[in-house]
């Protein structure tokens, strides 16, 4: 059945408005401020304090029961009896410190510039280009001769600042490398940091054993001994990262790390035999902080005998140590 046309529906027209009234726009007034602060469900801002329905409200502090730690009465005690042991303990170095340290002494080997440091790794590396070696000397605070300068003011003058830096680094390089290889572990740090203090330990006592032998009794001696046992940490760094971007992760033990350590182990030698020579072969007796005279020609052969010793055979022995680490 068909649909019956009627003919085509006229087109609607909207009705347009002749009279435009503008609407004010009306605005609600600022909620109160309230003492209280919001609450934003159940799942609130956990970074701000003090809101209900918060992981952080517990006590009005984002960390729950556990804010209120050092507000403890028993963590309190603890924090003040801590900080007296601590108090009393460094009393109690200060006071005995001097007993077994030179303090005065001790600073000597600690007044280096920029410039100093530079110029004496570049001398502990590079020992064959260096003259002359002979030490600086000026008048002493009492008007003593023989007072030798600092290491601000003379670079052959041996210090304790680059050997304790370098004994730091060469533990964190240790580290580094053992982790650059996926074989870091936590004890390594430890291990190594206590492998270098024995060695160094060792040394320190070998140095007394001989000085004592060889009659060296002056403290300001003893301690250059210390300063210059240290030198050998720049080599061995020098010989430990060369020789890791060479053989690419291997270590030392290629040839490359072989011509590396022959090389710093002789140049710290060679900087030990010429630097040394005015502790253990001096000749002046008015030198009042290091040297000594040598009176026979015996006692000279023996210090020149411990002297070749300490510089070839012992360092040989503690460098190739430590650059097996």
């Amino acid at each position: 059945m068909q649909r019956q046309n009627y003919g085509h529906s006229p087109p609607l027209h909207h009705p347009v408005p002749q009279h435009v009234s503008t609407v004010p726009q009306l605005r609600s007034p600022p909620p109160p401020i309230s003492s209280q602060p919001q609450t934003q469900g159940a799942y609130g801002n956990p970074y701000q304090q003090g809101q209900p329905g918060q992981p952080g409200a517990a006590g009005g502090n984002m960390f729950g029961q556990y804010g209120n730690f050092m507000n403890d009465p028993t963590t309190q005690f603890a924090a003040t009896m801590g900080q007296n042991a601590f108090k009393h303990g460094q009393e109690y170095f200060e006071q005995n410190a001097k007993r077994w340290i030179n303090m005065p002494a001790l600073k000597h080997y600690f007044n280096v510039s920029n410039s100093y440091v530079v110029n004496k790794l570049y001398l502990v590396l590079f020992p064959w280009l260096h003259k002359p070696w002979s030490r600086k000397q000026t008048v002493g605070p009492n008007g003593q001769e023989g007072w030798f300068l600092p290491p601000r003011d003379d670079i052959n003058s041996p210090d304790m600042y680059i050997p304790l830096m370098a004994l730091v680094t060469y533990v964190l390089l240790s580290s580094f490398l053992a982790g650059i290889r996926g074989q870091f572990d936590p004890q390594l740090l430890g291990g190594t940091a206590v492998t270098a203090a024995v060695i160094v330990g060792v040394e320190i006592a070998l140095l007394k054993l001989g000085c004592y032998f060889l009659g060296i009794n002056n403290e300001s001696q003893l301690l250059d001994l210390v300063a210059y046992s240290g030198y050998k940490f720049v080599g061995v760094i020098v010989t430990v990262a060369i020789a890791e971007l060479f053989t690419g992760g291997k270590g030392a033990g290629g040839w490359v790390g072989w011509m590396l350590f022959m090389y710093t182990f002789s140049a710290n030698a060679y900087f030990l035999l010429r630097s040394l020579r005015y502790v253990l072969l001096a000749e002046s007796t008015g030198d009042v902080r290091g040297s000594m005279q040598t009176n026979t020609r015996s006692q000279r052969t023996q210090r020149t005998t411990f002297l070749f010793g300490y510089a070839y055979p012992v360092q040989l022995v503690f460098m190739w140590i430590l650059s097996r680490l």
